[in-house]
């Protein structure tokens, strides 16, 4: 079999730790190459250094890329996103419950039928790559279709990716709702024929507690109990109604987490969206199992949930991821996210710097997924996933950053000033799968 060796060449930033919270990142955790270059043999990085270090070394026949006018970044990573919500962005505004009643489940029914659900993966995957995400965690509907077509559209363009079905057995449209133990059947052979399978993993995914049964929940914890490698996702604490209708629901528990810890779902691999409500002791419970909080910035300002206190996370050792959720989020892009996420920083008294923000977006998220050892980070043995920035996408960010004296202020105006023109080309397993 032939070996495939690429090089692509250019500068280049990635994180290598987590840089904290100061302006001065911490010392070792970041690294740039002005004129870097990134070798990359079948789906992999052989090689990350200034490029007059490899240039010597290089086969003959290597095909080299240029793109020594743009910045190189490893791909990024959404933590949780609905694709099947993709339709519904930017509908009018409602508080979460009549949001999801008006819009969400009603988009979601269409999944049921399979050249839909199969159209709506290659369209929702297409978005993502022309953002320069490379890896999400992904809501599909509670059909399992829509899963089927979420996987085969992810493996024929060798993305890595993590998805589930949705889980729901009450408090939903009839035509959404699932047999209680029929819906744990289904989930294991989607588990059996996808997770593991080329670079996909799957999620085990209870919509939240107040649209499962008891007897569901169970079942779930059932199953993650027996399978640990499994991820785990759902909805914590997003709105206050939202907290009083699980409150009316298990009274037998002494808070939302309590449903969740009861049935065994709160784990290392477990991602709870939102946390907006979250209390002190509710923090240290999640991080003693080693859990993490999707922190969605622009789908809590959007719908009025609340700010995240992402301080009040990192001082419990409590980790937090960054997401979209597309679709009350209202973009899937990472740079609107992140933007959202200085926002909500701002108004809380802790502001995002460009490292956090980027390491968040890419080694930060990979971290709080357990894929580390594979993606989030520009370095050697690591998939070769790669987002190739433009830094004169707009005449307003190239001019912005003509004016940045320090790496630091780069960044930052690159993550306040940069959409998804920003992206001038996303490379998966090695692979371009996206250029503007």
């Amino acid at each position: 079999m032939t070996t495939q060796q690429t090089l692509l060449r250019g500068p280049l930033f990635t994180c290598l730790d987590d840089p904290g919270e100061e302006i001065i990142p911490a010392p070792g955790s970041t690294r740039y190459l002005d004129d870097g270059a990134i070798w990359i043999v079948d789906g992999r990085i052989h090689a990350v250094e200034p490029f007059a270090v490899l240039a010597d070394h290089l086969p003959a026949e290597i095909d080299i890329v240029d793109y020594r006018d743009k910045l190189m970044m490893p791909g990024f990573i959404d933590s949780h996103v609905h694709y099947v919500q993709l339709d519904v962005m930017a509908s009018y505004g409602r508080q979460l419950l009549d949001w999801l009643n008006d819009y969400t489940f009603p988009a979601e029914c269409r999944f049921a039928d399979e050249a839909f659900a199969s159209a709506a993966a290659e369209r929702f995957l297409n978005e993502l790559l022309r953002v320069g995400t490379t890896t999400a965690q992904v809501f599909c509907s509670s059909h399992p279709i829509s899963v089927d077509r979420f996987f085969e559209a992810s493996a024929r363009r060798r993305l890595r990716m993590i998805a589930g079905k949705v889980l729901m057995d009450r408090n939903a449209p009839e035509t959404l709702i699932d047999d209680t133990l029929g819906s744990i059947r289904d989930s294991e052979r989607l588990i059996a024929d996808w997770h593991g399978r080329d670079r996909l993993s799957y999620t085990l995914t209870p919509r939240f507690a107040p649209t499962s049964t008891r007897e569901q929940l169970d079942a779930v914890g059932g199953v993650l109990r027996d399978a640990p490698d499994l991820h785990l996702q759902t909805h914590l604490s997003e709105n206050r109604g939202e907290i009083a209708w699980v409150g009316e629901l298990f009274p037998e528990r002494r808070d939302y987490l309590d449903v969740y810890e009861h049935y065994g779902l709160v784990g290392p691999r477990s991602t709870f969206a939102h946390g907006v409500h979250l209390d002190a002791n509710q923090r240290r419970r999640l991080a003693e199992r080693g859990a993490n909080v999707a922190f969605c910035p622009t789908s809590n300002l959007f719908l009025g949930s609340g700010l995240m206190d992402r301080i009040a996370c990192r001082e419990a050792g409590l980790a937090t991821s960054l997401a979209s959720d597309i679709g009350a989020g209202t973009s899937l892009s990472v740079f609107g996210t992140l933007q959202g996420a200085y926002q909500v920083g701002a108004l809380l008294g802790q502001a995002l710097t460009g490292w956090q923000g980027f390491y968040q977006a890419t080694l930060g998220n990979a971290r709080a997924l357990h894929l580390e050892a594979n993606i989030g980070t520009l370095q050697a043995g690591h998939e070769a996933d790669i987002a190739v920035l433009d830094p004169n996408a707009t005449p307003l960010l190239s001019r912005r950053l003509s004016q940045a004296e320090t790496l630091s202020e780069r960044l930052f105006a690159l993550m306040m000033l940069s959409d998804d023109r920003t992206i001038s080309a996303t490379w998966a397993d090695g692979r371009q799968v996206h250029t503007r």
